[in-house]
C-alpha cells in the first residue's frame, strides 16, 4: 500500500515544486519589468541621431519582448534602435515596427519651420533645454504630428498653435500628453 501512495505523493510534490518555481520566476520577471523599461528607454535616448523629429516608442512585455514603435527621418537610426535593445540584458525578442518617414525638401523645410515657431515661442522655450526636447515634430508628407509630453495643458494649447501658424503644412495633429501633476 505505501507503494502505491508514495509515487503519487511523489508526483504531486513535483508539480507542486513546478509551480512554486513558475511563480517565482514570473514574481522575478515582474520586478525586473520596471528595471527593463528604464533601460530601453535609456538607450534608445542615447542614439546619437535620435532628435526632435524622431518619435520612438516601445513595448515590453512579461517574457522580455520589445516591441520598437514610432518613425524616424534617417532609415539607420530605426536599425540602430533594434540593435541596442538587442543588447539589453533580460531582452528576449525585438519586434521592429519603426517607420522611417520619405525623403522629402518640402517635410524638412516644414520640420524646420515647425521647429522654429514651436521652440521660439517665449511660453515654450523651456522646452529646448534638453538633449532631446519633449515636443517632438513628426512631419509626414506635409501632414504634421505634434508628440511628447508637456507640463501643462496650457502648453500643448500653444504649441497647437504654433504649428498651425507654420504655411505649408496641410495638417497638425496634436497628440502632445500632459504630465500628471
Amino acid at each position: 500500500m505505501h507503494k502505491t501512495i508514495r509515487p503519487f505523493t511523489t508526483a504531486a510534490l513535483t508539480i507542486a515544486l513546478v509551480f512554486t518555481l513558475a511563480r517565482a520566476s514570473a514574481a522575478k520577471s515582474d520586478r525586473n519589468m520596471p528595471n527593463l523599461v528604464k533601460e530601453v528607454r535609456h538607450e534608445l535616448v542615447m542614439l546619437p541621431w535620435y532628435s526632435v523629429f524622431d518619435n520612438l516608442a516601445f513595448r515590453v512585455d512579461p517574457d522580455g519582448t520589445v516591441t520598437l514603435m514610432g518613425q524616424v527621418v534617417r532609415p539607420t537610426l530605426k536599425d540602430d534602435a533594434e540593435r541596442v535593445v538587442k543588447k539589453i540584458p533580460g531582452v528576449t525578442r525585438v519586434i521592429n515596427q519603426i517607420g522611417a518617414l520619405p525623403l522629402s525638401p518640402d517635410d524638412d523645410r516644414i520640420r524646420m519651420a515647425e521647429f522654429r515657431a514651436i521652440y521660439g515661442d517665449p511660453a515654450l522655450k523651456r522646452y529646448a533645454l534638453g538633449a532631446v526636447p519633449p515636443i517632438h515634430i513628426i512631419v509626414k508628407n506635409g501632414h504634421v504630428d505634434l508628440v511628447g509630453v508637456v507640463a501643462t495643458q496650457m502648453d500643448k494649447q500653444i504649441a497647437g498653435i504654433r504649428a498651425n501658424s507654420v504655411p505649408g503644412a496641410f495638417s497638425v495633429s496634436n497628440d502632445l500628453t500632459v504630465e500628471e501633476s
